[in-house]
């Protein structure tokens, strides 16, 4: 199956990317025969995948990635780089190729030590592939500082170094470091689309697919986690009976602390699966005795790792009252359309009496004063205010309308 066949719904880009690695190929060939390399390539050294959350950014970096250490022997005939079945599409794909880097963080941002760590390993010539390729999936996490060391390296990158980074949008990039990249714009895909790959790709059964792709509006990863796990149907479900439950103060208040405990008990559940694992496994590099102490002057070391920790379970929490604060707005949504007439498809048509009630005891005004109180909360959360006082401010306007 060739790489492209991942990219859900992206004909267009995947019509660029195969095409830009076409023009790789030939580049790399040519420089080692004495063919004359292509005049007017779509080859460049840095590209930029922006689209909103679910449209697959980091899935078409990975597959052009792979597209560009294909060693396929078809692409003598012809053959468009990117059969996915060979070795360098292979081990691109499952990313334990030598030669690609794909970088992504747990933590709040990417700091300018791992940034200074990733431009070291570009000026680096490929060890074993046709191309040594970056992959840095969270873009829009990179401090400031962070991203002023990434520009040196995207100005004057080494002869067969590629950079592929993807943000949500290209106001989530420094201002010269997307200047220096080729946009590559994603959209969100259909929702069939989105069935279709969940039957084809993950054996998931077609009603199960269907509901899944609806439910979250063509986000390809929250709809297989939404049709896999029984944990994240029953968060969902919780979340989408909250506007029934803050009819007064008091429900306002215990559904905020409910969302707030929820997002908590994910974290923590991160945190025993990989926190515990994490530690040992530095003890034992660090020649600790099992069950005694630790040798000395290795302290700093263990602390610096409880950090990171403690960093990325409050990104877990954030990210968990995310999801549930856009599943709330996918309620007060599918309320508007009802309210409008407009005639959309209801994505959350398990709780159809649920929007029926609300919009026929609200204005239209009110709904969107409501969508307009969830993004604000999104934004406090952004903001580093207490979550539970940004929930808290966000049920109580809910409730006023």
């Amino acid at each position: 199956m060739p790489v492209w066949d991942d990219l859900v719904g992206q004909e267009r880009v995947s019509e660029q990317l195969a095409a830009a690695a076409r023009d790789a190929d030939a580049l790399v060939t040519a420089a080692g025969t004495d063919t004359a390399p292509p005049e007017a390539s779509k080859m460049t050294h840095a590209w930029l995948f922006t689209g909103p959350p679910g449209s697959g950014r980091s899935t078409a970096a990975r597959a052009f990635a792979a597209a560009l250490q294909c060693v396929s022997p078809d692409r003598a005939l012809g053959g468009v780089p990117g059969c996915g079945f060979c070795d360098g599409c292979h081990t691109s794909l499952v990313g334990t190729h030598a030669d690609v880097e794909i970088v992504r963080t747990d933590l709040l941002s990417i700091g300018v030590k791992e940034t200074r760590d990733l431009v070291r390993r570009a000026q680096l010539s490929p060890a074993t592939g046709r191309w040594q390729v970056i992959v840095l999936e969270d873009a829009d996490r990179l401090t400031e500082g962070a991203g002023n060391v990434l520009l040196k390296a995207v100005e004057e990158p080494a002869p067969r170094t590629v950079w592929l980074l993807c943000a949500p949008s290209i106001e989530d990039v420094l201002p010269t470091i997307r200047s220096r990249c080729r946009l590559l714009t994603l959209r969100t895909p259909p929702v069939d689309a989105v069935a279709d790959i969940l039957v084809r790709r993950d054996g998931i059964e077609p009603p199960v697919a269907a509901a899944a792709a609806r439910a979250t509006q063509g986000h390809i990863g929250r709809a297989r986690r939404l049709a896999t796990d029984e944990r994240a149907r029953a968060r969902r479900a919780a979340v989408l009976k909250m506007p029934l439950r803050i009819e007064d103060v008091g429900g306002g208040l215990k559904a905020a602390q409910e969302l707030i405990d929820t997002a908590a008990e994910d974290a923590k559940q991160l945190a025993e699966e990989v926190d515990v694992k994490e530690t040992e496994e530095l003890k034992a590099a660090l020649g600790a005795a099992q069950g005694g102490r630790m040798p000395r002057g290795t302290a700093g070391v263990m602390k610096e790792l409880e950090d990171r920790q403690k960093r990325r379970r409050t990104r877990t929490q954030r990210d968990s009252l995310d999801l549930a604060l856009t599943d709330l707005t996918g309620f007060y949504r599918d309320v508007l359309a009802l309210q409008l007439g407009s005639g959309l498809a209801i994505a959350n048509t398990e709780v159809q009496d649920s929007l029926e009630r609300i919009a026929g005891g609200s204005r239209p005004e009110a709904t969107l004063r409501r969508i307009d109180a969830i993004a604000a909360c999104r934004e406090a959360l952004d903001r580093n205010v207490a979550p539970l006082l940004a929930v808290e401010a966000m049920t109580m306007a809910l409730r006023a309308g």
